[in-house]
């Protein structure tokens, strides 16, 4: 009879554990399949957010359209080209030509040098004097105020000074 109550003391202690454990995997099951929803949930709100966001930038845009819409009729007087303002080809384009008036301002023209003149002596003279934006001086000025000892500056000479470093005088705070 002992035999018998220990064994029943097992078989009920093995099906305590067992119970146990299946209680413990239905309980992760279901704890996984939240955390799956919860996960699910959180992307939606995410995306939701960015099509929030989205849809309150062409909010603002379309408004802003309308704005511009109603300031180009009202205030400029702009409308949107019609069928009738395109031309066809070269020769309707031509044809709308009309030549210049005799009171029409001279026809704006490229400046370019002269190809006979190659030296930059034939070039100085067709460009005109440069003024400095800060001082308001010519820069022939400029170059000719340079202090005793440096050469004006030019293409060599710049060259030259820039090649070199020059020791500088410094004074030393202690």
């Amino acid at each position: 009879m002992n035999l018998t109550r220990d064994r029943l003391n097992l078989i009920g202690w093995a099906g305590a554990v067992a119970l146990a454990l299946v209680l413990t995997v239905g309980l992760t099951l279901r704890v996984n399949a939240t955390k799956s929803r919860v996960k699910l949930a959180e992307r939606q709100i995410v995306e939701l957010k960015r099509e929030k966001l989205f849809l309150e930038t062409e909010f603002e845009t379309r408004a802003n359209q309308r704005q511009l819409a109603e300031l180009n009729a009202v205030d400029f007087g702009y409308r949107a080209p019609t069928a009738g303002q395109y031309v066809e080809g070269e020769r309707q384009l031509a044809a709308l030509g009309k030549p210049r008036e005799a009171t029409a301002p001279a026809p704006i023209r490229m400046a370019r040098a002269d190809a006979a003149g190659d030296g930059l002596t034939d070039r100085a003279a067709l460009i005109p004097a440069m003024v400095s934006p800060l001082t308001g001086h010519f820069a022939a000025e400029a170059q000719a105020a340079t202090p005793p000892g440096r050469k004006p500056v030019s293409a060599s000479t710049l060259r030259d000074r820039l090649s070199r470093v020059e020791p500088h005088a410094r004074t030393v705070r202690e």
